[in-house]
């Protein structure tokens, strides 16, 4: 598991990086933020249409090949384009083919690497491994936009790009060395029921299996809801520091610092969960868009501050809570199909929040965007679990009448 944090960390700080470069290089070479937006979209876009065939790979392939041949080819598009960028020879349409073919690997490469992670640990211990892995992200999320622009500086733009190609040849080369735990999370335990045979899995499963299962649908209506309403803050908090509360583009990045901090905290403190459920989430999800309630009414960047940081810890400790839920619910053969019907979902929101929340910015500000996002959040999640409660059964006890056996709880617990 050291070995594979280690990888893994390399590797985000590569991909940062590179995605940092590649929005520069975009706006080099046309001059327009559009066009570097669009170049973002076509990475993501595999997402949607593609991820449910690529949880099915997951689920039908072995794990550790998979990983180590989507590492493989996500390392020979960085060094394509390296190549290209190095002999001037890249262009717009270039670009966004490599991006495009990025994408649909990473439908493959995403859920293989973290249903791989989960099995190096007990069943018990996954949590604690998913909170490692929001904390080695986050970590390398921030030296890798740390180093894009150093070794632009000094090496240039397509030495960037080669970095990105070696770490993910670094993980390639890590994971054939790497033992799952026996009766780990990927492995079905002794005297479980077989499992299907690989040829018999198919993308309708994976679909069916996460519509008829309440909790999960009940987590993509949280997450849902959390993300569109309560976790742009790079939006509704950028708008809220530079308008309302009169801050500049510096007051705006110690908000992101905080946030970064927050974020690296929650996950620490996440990775301590033991027994995570759907219930957690929504409790945790509904205290920060309380606090962003709050947030949005704070009336200088000063107490901002002091709210962010423990919105940035909840979101976070949320998320690792969620993912947890997500990974270890559905049986062994069914997780890599069910992380991808997942994966379509949260591209739907990703895609189509940010403009649901700039018409509800451009009516209500972004103080009313805030306060009604949390509120929206919050009495949503309250209202669910009001009516769970209401439609479990409640226990029944008959009164004892005389001829009852006595000790009735001992006999049916030995039973």
């Amino acid at each position: 598991m050291r070995w594979w944090s280690a990888a893994n960390f390399v590797s985000n700080a590569g991909t940062w990086m590179q995605l940092t470069v590649q929005n520069l290089l975009v706006l080099h070479i046309t001059g327009s933020a559009a066009a570097t937006g669009l170049s973002m979209s076509v990475q993501a876009a595999p997402a949607l249409f593609v991820s449910l065939l690529g949880g099915a790979a997951v689920d039908r392939w072995p794990r550790k090949l998979t990983v180590t041949v989507s590492q493989a080819l996500l390392g020979a598009v960085a060094f394509t384009t390296a190549l290209l960028v190095a002999l001037d020879r890249i262009d717009m349409t270039a670009l966004l083919v490599l991006a495009g073919v990025t994408g649909v690997i990473a439908t493959v490469d995403g859920p293989a690497c973290a249903l791989l992670g989960n099995d190096l640990v007990p069943v018990e211990d996954v949590p604690s491994a998913i909170g490692v892995g929001a904390l080695v992200h986050s970590a390398g999320r921030l030296a890798g936009t740390a180093l894009a622009g150093v070794t632009v500086g000094f090496l240039g733009t397509s030495a960037a790009y080669a970095a990105n190609g070696l770490s993910f040849l670094f993980v390639a080369a890590v994971v054939p060395f790497l033992r799952p735990v026996p009766g780990a999370a990927g492995e079905p335990a002794a005297g479980a029921r077989a499992v299907p045979a690989r040829a018999g899995m198919t993308v309708r499963e994976g679909l069916s299996f996460f519509a008829r299962r309440p909790r999960l649908v009940a987590l993509a209506g949280i997450t849902g809801l959390s993300s569109v309403f309560g976790r742009n803050y790079g939006l509704t908090l950028a708008v809220l520091v530079t308008g309302p509360l009169a801050g500049g583009a510096g007051a705006f990045g110690t908000v992101s610092t905080v946030l970064a901090v927050g974020g690296i905290l929650g996950a620490v403190l996440g990775a301590r969960l033991r027994r995570p459920s759907v219930r957690t989430v929504g409790l945790l999800a509904a205290g920060g868009a309380l606090l962003q309630v709050v947030a949005g009414l704070s009336p200088s960047l000063a107490v901002l501050l002091v709210l962010v940081l423990p919105m940035a810890i909840v979101e976070s400790v949320s998320d690792t809570a969620g993912t947890a839920v997500l990974q270890t619910d559905p049986p062994p053969h069914l997780r890599g199909r069910v992380l991808g019907v997942w994966s379509s979902v949260g591209t739907v929101w990703s895609l189509g929040g940010p403009p649901l929340l700039g018409l509800l910015m451009e009516w209500a500000g972004a103080r009313g965007a805030l306060v009604a996002g949390g509120l929206l959040i919050a009495g949503s999640i309250g209202a669910g679990l009001l009516l769970r409660r209401h439609r479990e059964p409640a226990p029944l006890t008959l009164p004892a009448k005389d001829g009852d056996v006595t000790g009735r709880e001992a006999l049916s617990t030995a039973a």
